[in-house]
């Protein structure tokens, strides 16, 4: 049997798109004759286009969070023929010929978005005769922005059958949807065991641990909400994660050297799953890929500051089905934590209920499907 060649496109507006891609990136090493590369878009275009697209995104969501809501919103109902989609894609077009250039000298036999940007963009290359491999969208929110929805897509992979069922709304065949889950890394589908986890961060076996991942929520700081913590909640201990933020580690440093016992205090981390499985419970902010990666270690899950449209769907499904609380300010934050560590029976609870809408094999269940075509 011939190579497959499949080509994974993503956009870095958020890092869950691109972690999509890598988790089927790297699940591709379970099969035999298949290249696969991956492309982020933001690599291809000029660094004019990639603060709009990209950077004002991030400033957006951050600074003005409600005219995000507004244009979630706006584009979500526009028609294909609005004067704004029509001008939105001519830029589009314009700005990412390089990307089509590297698409055409990669030769692939399938290619797999999971941003809109590039299922966009290459659907009108389709319509023009310029692309002729089959064209696959995975959508990487639990719920549907219409954005997702284009012609001459060969197939959609579908976080949930709500999704599903929107799709179908959309007019899209039944046939051209499968209900995987979001992808994401294998690291996620291996054994963890809690204690040894525990120990390799010197944490105390009997008690209860609080990973913080909130990142730079409006609730307070990373390190505001952990010295909140340290001081009402002495029967909890703490994994606080910097990410890429300096000053914000100093501040946990700071702290972790007036409470040594109790936080643990890290930057950027590569071994996340570790950490969940560490972890009781864990403080986020409800993106797709994190949200994926929570339901498969059967981590609870409280939610705070999510980005208006995408992310408080995603919030509103996993609260539906009795795997997350939702906090919205940092005095209901403290209250909600340490209401949960105190009930085991409820944070079991919700430790079934993540478990219970897992989908662990969505990597290898979409590669799977377009490699059979």
């Amino acid at each position: 049997m011939p190579e497959q060649r499949v080509l994974i496109i993503s956009v870095s507006a958020g890092s869950g798109h691109v972690r999509a891609a890598q988790a089927l990136l790297e699940s591709s090493s379970q099969f035999k004759d298949v290249h696969v590369r991956h492309i982020d878009v933001m690599t291809t275009v000029s660094r004019g286009f990639r603060g709009i697209y990209s950077d004002f995104y991030r400033h957006l969501i951050n600074h003005a969070p409600a005219l995000w809501a507004y244009l979630y919103k706006k584009t979500d109902l526009a028609q294909r023929n609005d004067m704004s989609t029509v001008l939105r894609r001519f830029i589009e077009q314009r700005c990412t010929r390089k990307l089509i250039r590297q698409i055409a000298e990669f030769k692939p036999d399938h290619i797999i978005c999971t941003h809109f940007l590039p299922a966009d963009l290459l659907s009108r290359e389709i319509s023009r005769g310029r692309l002729h491999c089959p064209l696959w969208v995975q959508i990487t929110d639990f719920d549907l922005h219409s954005l997702w929805v284009q012609p001459h897509v060969t197939g959609y992979f579908a976080a949930n059958h709500e999704v599903a069922f929107k799709l179908r709304e959309h007019g899209v065949a039944e046939s051209a949807i499968q209900v995987t889950g979001i992808p994401v890394a294998p690291v996620f589908l291996e054994n963890h065991d809690r204690q040894t986890c525990r120990d390799a961060l010197n944490l105390q076996h009997h008690l209860p641990t609080a990973l913080l991942l909130c990142g730079g929520a409006r609730i307070g700081s990373v390190a505001e909400i952990a010295e909140r913590l340290l001081t009402t909640a002495p029967q909890l201990q703490l994994i606080a994660i910097a990410g890429n933020n300096s000053e914000l580690l100093a501040e946990l440093q700071q702290l972790s050297q007036s409470n040594p016992a109790r936080l643990v205090a890290l930057g950027y981390s590569g071994c996340i799953e570790k950490l969940m499985a560490a972890s009781d419970i864990v403080v986020t902010k409800p993106g797709g890929l994190t949200s994926s990666e929570c339901l498969i270690m059967g981590l609870p899950m409280l939610l705070v500051d999510p980005i208006p449209g995408q992310e408080e769907r995603n919030g509103d499904y996993l609260m539906e089905r009795g795997a997350a609380q939702k906090a919205h300010d940092i005095v209901s934050l403290d209250y909600k934590l340490r209401e949960l560590i105190a009930d085991p029976e409820r944070l079991a609870l919700m430790r079934k209920n993540l478990l219970m809408h897992a989908r662990p094999g969505a990597a290898h269940q979409v590669l799977t499907h377009i490699l059979e075509q």
